[in-house]
Formats: structure tokens, C-alpha cells, sequence
């Protein structure tokens, strides 16, 4: 049996991993942002997990309209930085846990989720931000990685119940799991994207605080609620890219019902983006 450490609600604003490959965090304009998630790497830096599980979405890196899974997990023994046509970003590679991923492969299919099983997938922004956002600049990534990967690029994405329901799938998976390092075995799990942003069209650079901040709300107190919001009321609310935060649900159906938030932070802009960061334990009391 695992140990679940944490879950993690977070943005993966390409702009923010630009900012760090460059050297930009003390330019004025980013600084602010820098100084607001300090308290969350330091919390990262306490819990030292094993393993960081992150639910991403892929942007025509590994993927493109040529094949498109709802869901996939990969349970390769590394994953390369993409190419997202400027280069792969300087960052370490991405060291996989092979042994958990295909435990989860097998539980969240006999749980009845149909995964794509990725023995080989490039990781983009999507992925390696969230660690950058979480772990700075390592020379190596601290901990294993594995990725699962949701279509929220093509219509139709998966609801936000049905990511509700696939975190609280992959919990009873890590709660099944024997493997050779079960008893020590400690998690972190992300779900990133978002928050409200649109990149395209007459609302291009659309940013809903208030928004934001209540979904952050219903995530901590009412997934249960939060979760039926419709397709249509992401676009209207958030923007065209604000579908992404469905992922976020699946962090959170790892987590038990009751939880404790630790940490929050909301920042405009990044890159036209609001940028949410939240960080949640299960409760203790």
C-alpha cells in the first residue's frame, strides 16, 4: 500500500517554463509570480515523494488528430522532453516507475477504464512545467514520474465526474499496490491546466478571476458538485482552454472526501492565463 502525501492543482502555463529555462524569474514582470509559489516548493521539498503521478494534456506532441485517447498512461522506464517546435526544453528526462504504472494499467482496466497503455511518449509543457513550477531547476528530477495523459484538445473530452471518478479509480489502485517498494512508497499527485484562458477568436485573452477562485472553492468542499459543470459552461465561464481544469478533478478523486487545503495562490496574468495553484492533504482531524 502507497502513501498518498498530497495532491496538486496546478497551471502549466508554457510562458512560466519559458521564464525559467531563460533566467527570467527576477524580471519585474515575473517576479511576483515567483515569490507568490515559494511556500509550495518548500512544501514539495518537505514531502520528498517517491513518486509524482501527473495528469496532463498533451498539445500535439505525442499526439495529434491522427490518434486521440481519452486516456493514456505511460508506463515507460523514461520519457524524453518533447520538441514543440523550438527545441525540447533543457530539462532533465523524465524517470518513469514501470512497475506502478502497469499496476495501474491493470487495476484502472479491470476497474473498467479502457487506458491506452503509451510504452513510448514524448512529454510537453503539459508535464514539465508543473515539475519546473514545483521543483525549480534541478540537475535530475527528484522523483519518479508517471504520466497520464487526457484528451481535452479534441471534442469530446471526458467530463469533469468521469476524471472524478478515474482519480478515485487509480486510489484504489495505489491502495492494492504490492510491489517492491509498496511499504515505503510515498505520492504526490497533479492535475494541471488551465485555469480560465483562451487563446483564439473575439475573446482571445480572456482571464476570469472570479471564476477561478470559486472552482477552486467547489474542488476542495464539493467535487461531488463541481464535477457535473457542463462543456459548454467551461467555454462560456472560462474560455475555450479552460476545459482543461477537468484534469483536476482526477487529483482530487485520489484524495479522500474530506481534505485539508494547504496552500493556494491566483495570478494575472501569465501569458493571458489565470494561473491557479493549489495544494491539498487529506485531513487530519
Amino acid at each position: 500500500m502507497t502513501t498518498v502525501v498530497g495532491g496538486i492543482g496546478t497551471s502549466h502555463v508554457p510562458a512560466v517554463g519559458a521564464a525559467i529555462d531563460h533566467g527570467k524569474q527576477d524580471e519585474p514582470y515575473w517576479r511576483p509570480y515567483f515569490d507568490k509559489i515559494q511556500p509550495a516548493r518548500e512544501w514539495m521539498a518537505a514531502q520528498q515523494p517517491d513518486v509524482c503521478i501527473v495528469v496532463y494534456n498533451d498539445h500535439a506532441s505525442a499526439f495529434s488528430l491522427q490518434l486521440i485517447p481519452t486516456f493514456a498512461l505511460g508506463v515507460a522506464a523514461e520519457f524524453q522532453p518533447a520538441d514543440e517546435g523550438y527545441g525540447p526544453r533543457q530539462v532533465p528526462t523524465v524517470q518513469g516507475h514501470p512497475e506502478l504504472a502497469w499496476h495501474l494499467a491493470e487495476s484502472l482496466i479491470g476497474d473498467e477504464f479502457d487506458i491506452t497503455i503509451a510504452n513510448e511518449m514524448d512529454v510537453d509543457h503539459g508535464l514539465t512545467v508543473p515539475l519546473s513550477v514545483m521543483f525549480g531547476e534541478p540537475d535530475a528530477w527528484p522523483c519518479r514520474v508517471i504520466p497520464i495523459c487526457v484528451n481535452v484538445i479534441q471534442y469530446p473530452p471526458p467530463s469533469g465526474k468521469r476524471c472524478l471518478s478515474l482519480g478515485r479509480a487509480i486510489r484504489r489502485a495505489l491502495d492494492s499496490y504490492a510491489g517492491s517498494d509498496a511499504d515505503s512508497l510515498k505520492v504526490v499527485v497533479f492535475g494541471t491546466g488551465g485555469m480560465s484562458h483562451q487563446l483564439q477568436g473575439e475573446r482571445a485573452g480572456l482571464v476570469n478571476a472570479e471564476f477561478d477562485l470559486a472552482f477552486m472553492d467547489e474542488l476542495v468542499a464539493e467535487p461531488d458538485t463541481g464535477c457535473l459543470r457542463s462543456h459548454t459552461t467551461y467555454i462560456r465561464e472560462a474560455g475555450s482552454e479552460g476545459i482543461e481544469l477537468v484534469m483536476w478533478f482526477v487529483m482530487r478523486g485520489v484524495l479522500d472526501d474530506d481534505v485539508d487545503e494547504v496552500f493556494r495562490m491566483h495570478h494575472v496574468p501569465t501569458s493571458n492565463t489565470g494561473n491557479g495553484l493549489l495544494i491539498l492533504q487529506n485531513a487530519t482531524g
